[in-house]
């Protein structure tokens, strides 16, 4: 599975009511070395959130996908679901 595939499946299946974290998507791409995948599982949420597939939170409101720092939480679009 992909990690935009997991993003997106995911988000999915939370809803739009709901979020996952990045942690989430990494360790369903790979369980045992998911911490390696942080950086790739950015890297797919800032792409979806640009094609408006996913919406990037910080602290429960949405952010720039060009322009954010910290802890964030992905949700899907409402359109995905």
């Amino acid at each position: 599975m992909s990690v935009d595939d997991a993003i997106l499946a995911l988000a999915a299946e939370r809803g739009v009511a709901s979020s996952i974290s990045p942690e989430d998507a990494a360790r369903a791409v790979d369980s045992e070395n998911w911490r390696k995948r942080m950086g790739e599982v950015r890297d797919a949420a800032v792409r979806l959130a640009k094609a408006g597939r996913i919406v990037i939170l910080r602290k429960g409101k949405p952010v720039d996908p060009e322009n954010f720092k910290g802890v964030i939480r992905l949700r899907i679009v409402d359109g995905e679901v």
